[in-house]
């Protein structure tokens, strides 16, 4: 028996994408194939009558690329550098998603956050109305942090844990991490061959939060293992189940809502106790 052909049936679901699944590693330039079957993967699961969400890094990397031109000169950028580069970034970036959104006949929206949209109960709520009214209108919010004005006091830091926030708030059954790892293994594979894949996570123990590791792959992201086991602690906790997959294929998305074995699976255990502001 298929233990994930129920994930068919998820209505409402959040799709976190990284900077470095839709750049180029050599020119942090956007890659338009993968942003393409990006659009196309969520435009069909919107025909179907699904609402999505998109959490979409890529706002800094772009600016740079923009500004630059060679990625080299932007390791050691200071913030007010890098907050230029998002505003610079985050228009491009929605300029190509509203495009290639509009080819598929779909209206996509831009949605900026920050900690103080979720810590504020009178932001939260507006926020909260935002997302239920763009979804209502038959819309597709693409969400991002607002790099621009968000210093550390108020910065989420990494979209792993914003689209665990976005889930929650806008009450998704299902959240999809897109990332350059196949899910979670019970040590780095890049260094530890014996690493063990781990199909399903049934509960979130200790010693499962203890594997997540601080590092990257990529030189573009923020999050790693570690920020990403954090969203799911976020994401189950409200009652919704999360995937970790391998963005190298786009088409990975509809292999997982068709029920396909892909990824990590944990499984989501509702706190009736749960609130968003806990965890931030």
């Amino acid at each position: 028996m298929n233990t994930r052909e129920y994930l068919k049936d998820k209505k409402r679901i959040v799709i976190k994408i990284g900077s470095s699944s839709i750049t180029h590693a050599e020119t942090g330039g956007l890659d338009l194939n993968k942003l393409e079957v990006l659009v196309r993967e969520i435009s069909n699961l919107h025909n179907m009558g699904k609402e999505v969400v998109l959490v979409s890094s890529g706002a800094i990397a772009v600016g740079k690329r923009a500004v630059f031109r060679d990625i080299k000169q932007t390791k050691d950028n200071p913030i007010a550098v890098k907050q230029a580069c998002a505003a610079i970034g985050q228009a491009r970036l929605m300029m190509v998603y509203q495009k290639i959104f509009a080819e598929y006949n779909q209206i996509a929206a831009q949605v900026l956050m920050t900690k103080n949209t979720i810590i504020e109960q009178v932001n939260r709520t507006n926020a909260q109305n935002t997302f239920s009214e763009l979804l209502k209108l038959g819309a597709i919010p693409i969400v991002n942090e607002n790099d621009t004005v968000s210093t550390y006091e108020i910065e989420f830091g990494d979209n792993d844990t914003l689209s665990a926030i976005v889930a929650a708030l806008v009450g998704a059954d299902l959240l999809i991490l897109l990332s350059d790892i196949d899910g979670l293994y019970t040590d780095d594979p890049n260094k530890n061959k014996d690493a063990k894949f781990i199909d399903v996570v049934d509960k979130l123990t200790d010693e499962l939060m203890e594997m997540g590791k601080p590092s990257t792959g990529s030189n573009v992201g923020t999050g790693g293992m570690n920020t990403k086991l954090a969203a799911a602690k976020i994401a189950t906790s409200a009652g919704a189940d999360m995937i970790i997959a391998n963005a190298s294929d786009i088409r990975i998305i509809h292999r997982i809502m068709d029920g396909r074995n892909y990824g990590t699976l944990f499984k989501a255990h509702k706190d009736e106790a749960f609130k968003i502001s806990d965890y931030i």
